[in-house]
């Protein structure tokens, strides 16, 4: 239950009580209300902007409106204080009787507790990663990994139907250097002397053990092949290899796709997929050919000054038109991009997520136009860009270059600090923010870890249950009995401070899912790990508060009610984070 908007319920019934509204009920506009936790959790429980919002169409001002309304709300039982702050905001302070069945139906639910049902089983499609199946998953995919698992863990608890997508972009020339590099590795095998690796090739040892493969398979034929007999053969062997490498690597790190779509596949059977998404775009008055003025810059790839067939991306948002296909009749690298949309579009998705990194800036527009021309608009796409992340021990830089040969990869970060800090701290600051990602500091026992911090939350949750386990040997913590003593039991108010933390909860799931951010929630388990540690140091000055008193058994039952609320939303938010619960931490 989100107790936010079960009170903007609550306040849009008192607005329509009052007399001064139902003269004007037609003409206002109760969108704009709401209802939010205090900036200062000292002023109350929940804040509501509805006087300021209503007071002017209405013809009064707010403070007056904020006193009518507040004496409607004061008729209600589980508030048990109302007051306005400065020009009209109302602040409202809930009963302890209120906060004792919201805590209750906390423990009922468990992990459930703040499930949402905001997607309404709404199909989404998130692509994440895609990255280049020429090498290992190095550190710079690493992010973009994290924050689309974790977008769509979000999005999925939050009621969406969520499909996780990863395009294997395995049909451009990258695909040839790759095939050509992992030949040289073959004859390498084969005993001869290749010496330094040419430019232009991928000179990793990654590829060395696909060159025996291909020794192992075919012995010395390859050899004797022409380039146009072996190519074919070694590009397969070689995506292959490099995909299970990526696949490890993603495994390593909790990242999971339910979809892994091939580029190729849009150019098989004569590039069907693509040339029935540029008929679709044609029908619909989105293509003509012409030719391009030459963009400002470094000319791109597929720009030429002759005619083409061109996407009149300009009249659906984006900034210049688009070749599909060149003057050769070849389709551009745009024009898979077309039909792997339109793919996508034909499964059923009216919403698709793309999770890039931040050079790939200038797709945003193109990808946008994409929608609209092939959806009429239906279709909602968003672009989330991940900016760069770099790297530190202990404050000093650490280097990486994929072209060299010699970078970061992924399972070397997660090999040396662990899955659980890597994919946390990847969340713990806005996607479009860049991050610095120090292998010390998210490895220390301190307050300074987040990830740290918040495992020792729920590690300290179920110390204390084995504490009451040895304190009352025959202890049945059922969830249920736990709900029906904290009925009666919880009402101290560092505890009902505790309680408010955890009903910010449901809240924050649907507020980071609407904007598509799932870092709020990292920073929202640290903030609720910080309110229970807190409340555990407070124990230890006041023994009244601990969590289990040998002496009062009814006592400690519902405070172990409040204790697993509280270790069942660190442990529902982690799962979503793609991090574990921690049962115990040494």
């Amino acid at each position: 239950m989100n107790l936010f908007t079960d009170f903007e319920d609550r306040i849009k019934n008192a607005l329509e009580n009052l007399d001064i509204v139902k003269e004007k009920r037609s003409e206002l506009d109760f969108g704009r209300v709401n209802a939010e936790p205090p900036r200062d959790s000292a002023h109350g429980d929940v804040a509501t902007n509805a006087a300021m919002v209503l007071a002017k169409p209405l013809g009064t001002n707010p403070r007056a409106l904020a006193d009518l309304i507040s004496e409607k709300l004061r008729e209600d039982a589980d508030i048990s204080e109302v007051s306005v702050a400065g020009p009209g905001f109302i602040n409202v302070r809930l009963s302890r009787a209120y906060w004792q069945r919201l805590l209750a139906r906390m423990v009922e639910s468990g992990t459930d507790f703040g499930r949402s049902a905001l997607g309404d089983g709404r199909k989404v499609n998130v692509e994440y990663v895609s990255a280049n199946p020429t090498g290992p998953m190095h550190v710079g995919h690493c992010r973009g990994a994290v924050v689309g698992d974790a977008l769509a863990n979000l999005l999925a608890f939050a009621g969406y139907e969520v499909t996780k997508e990863y395009y294997i972009n395995d049909a451009g020339s990258q695909i040839d250097v790759l095939a050509r590099s992992v030949f040289l590795r073959y004859r390498e095998a084969l005993g001869e002397a290749v010496g330094d690796i040419p430019a232009g090739l991928y000179p990793g040892d990654y590829l060395v053990p696909v060159g025996e493969a291909l020794k192992q398979e075919f012995g010395t034929k390859l050899r004797g092949m022409p380039e146009e007999q072996w190519l074919p053969i070694v590009k397969d062997r070689a995506i292959d290899a490099m995909m299970a490498m990526i696949r490890e690597d993603l495994t390593a790190l909790n990242v999971t796709h339910e979809v892994f779509y091939s580029e190729r596949s849009l150019h098989a059977d004569g590039a069907t997929a693509i040339r029935t998404a540029i008929n679709d775009l044609t029908y619909k008055g989105h293509v003509y050919k012409g030719t391009l003025p030459p963009p400002k810059g470094q000319l791109p790839e597929d720009w030429e000054d002759r005619e083409q067939v061109l996407f009149r991306s300009t009249e659906v948002g984006d900034d210049i038109d688009r070749p599909l296909i060149k003057s050769d009749g070849s389709y551009t690298y745009f024009a898979a991009d077309v039909a792997y949309f339109k793919d996508k579009y034909d499964r059923g998705f009216n919403e698709m997520i793309y999770v890039l990194g931040a050079d790939h800036g200038g797709y945003v527009k193109r990808l946008e136009a994409v929608a609209r021309a092939v959806s009429g608009g239906s279709a909602k796409l968003t672009v989330l860009l991940c900016q760069l992340v770099k790297l530190y021990r202990n404050g000093e830089p650490v280097k990486m270059s994929k072209r060299s040969g010699d970078f970061v990869t992924l399972r070397d970060v997660v090999e040396e600090v662990g899955r659980d800090p890597v994919r946390f701290m990847m969340l713990y600051r806005k996607n479009s923010e860049p991050l610095d990602f120090d292998f010390a500091k998210v490895t220390e026992q301190s307050k300074d870890n987040p990830v740290f911090y918040v495992q020792y939350a729920h590690a300290r949750c179920m110390s204390v249950f084995r504490q009451a386990r040895e304190a009352f040997p025959d202890l049945d913590t059922d969830s249920k009995i736990l709900s029906k003593a904290v009925l009666k039991d919880i009402g101290d108010a560092s505890e009902l401070q505790l309680v408010a933390k955890l009903a910010e909860y449901p809240r924050v799931i649907e507020q980071a899912a609407q904007a598509q951010e799932p870092h709020r929630l990292a920073f929202y388990l640290y903030d609720l790990a910080s309110a229970f540690h807190a409340h555990w140091n407070k124990g230890k000055d006041q023994p009244e508060l601990r969590f289990v008193n040998d002496k009062n058994r009814e006592l400690s039952i519902a405070r172990l009610g409040l204790v697993y609320a509280v270790a069942s939303v660190l442990k529902s938010g982690l799962h979503i984070v793609g991090a574990e619960a921690k049962e115990e931490m040494r």
